[in-house]
């Protein structure tokens, strides 16, 4: 998830008596005399979705009983619009949307909590988490397999015009990276032996760096020998084109054909050699 969905979720979650009602009721034992309620309720869903969770069970058909609970325990309350049952619902679109990565399912259950339960917190809070998802969703999409890679007109770390379209002609890998990035500095080797094997026969690398410090930029970049363009805005996770783009984690990386198009992402060592070499060859 992005970051600006993730603090949504979170402000929401601090924000709303009823999500901590439910956390309290799914950590502690209730009293010998607590009157039966949701979030009582959703205890011990809670149980049992934490368990197959801890198990590494994380396919929505690995939960099939537990999401008939999270309907069972909405019908038990019927004509009930308080914030513990709407919180119930919520609960569930996050199952959807934090461990069976489906925004559509999330956000439609988002909308629907939205819809029926409009004077409770977590009614009220949705507009800002829906938004956040569907822009996210609109970011994935324009960047899918197959798509024309959308460009960008920048400079570069050395003053000089950085776009796609100036590379036009040529197998692009955009990446972005940062070097405080862990996966990346240990990805980089493959990248720097790729290039120096494909850049005479059409290969160009863009850097996107999600660094800070320029000046820690510049000398990682000499001493690892990366002489490929890089941008830089400063930004950390707010450059310019991290966001323009929709980029929620590093590395991110996108290979482009000779024309532009998608034709794969995220490719790793010996992958990223292999596609090289069929688009190179």
């Amino acid at each position: 998830m992005n970051k600006l969905l993730t603090a949504a979720l979170a402000a929401l979650l601090i924000a709303m008596p009823a999500a901590r009602a439910l956390a309290q009721a799914a950590a502690t034992p209730p009293p010998a005399d607590a009157p039966a309620g949701p979030a009582e309720d959703f205890k011990e869903l809670f149980g049992k979705i934490r368990a197959k969770l801890e198990a590494g069970k994380t396919a929505e058909e690995e939960f099939a009983e537990e999401l008939k609970g999270f309907d069972a325990i909405v019908a038990k309350y019927p004509g009930q619009k308080t914030d513990e049952v709407a919180m119930v619902v919520f609960m569930k679109a996050r199952l959807y949307l934090e461990v069976f990565d489906n925004k559509e399912k999330a956000v439609a259950i988002m909308k629907q909590l939205q819809s029926e339960y409009p004077e409770t917190a977590p009614g009220q809070g949705m507009a800002e988490i829906v938004a956040a998802i569907e822009k996210q969703m609109d970011a994935e999409a324009a960047l899918a397999v197959g798509k024309a890679f959308p460009d960008f007109a920048e400079q570069d770390t050395a003053g000089q015009p950085l776009s796609v379209a100036g590379l036009k002609g040529k197998v692009v890998l955009v990446d972005f990276w940062a070097t405080w990035c862990g996966p990346c500095v240990a990805e980089l080797p493959n990248v720097v032996a790729a290039y120096d094997k494909y850049k005479g026969k059409g290969f160009e690398i863009v850097g996107i760096s999600l660094d800070e410090d320029r000046g820690a930029l510049d000398a990682f970049v000499k001493e690892r020998k990366m002489a490929w363009p890089q941008f830089f805005d400063g930004k950390g996770w707010q450059n310019k084109l991290a966001q323009q783009y929709g980029i929620e984690s590093i590395p991110a990386t996108f290979l482009l054909d000779r024309e532009g198009n998608i034709v794969a992402k995220n490719l790793r060592g010996a992958e990223l050699e292999k596609e090289l070499a069929k688009l190179l060859q």
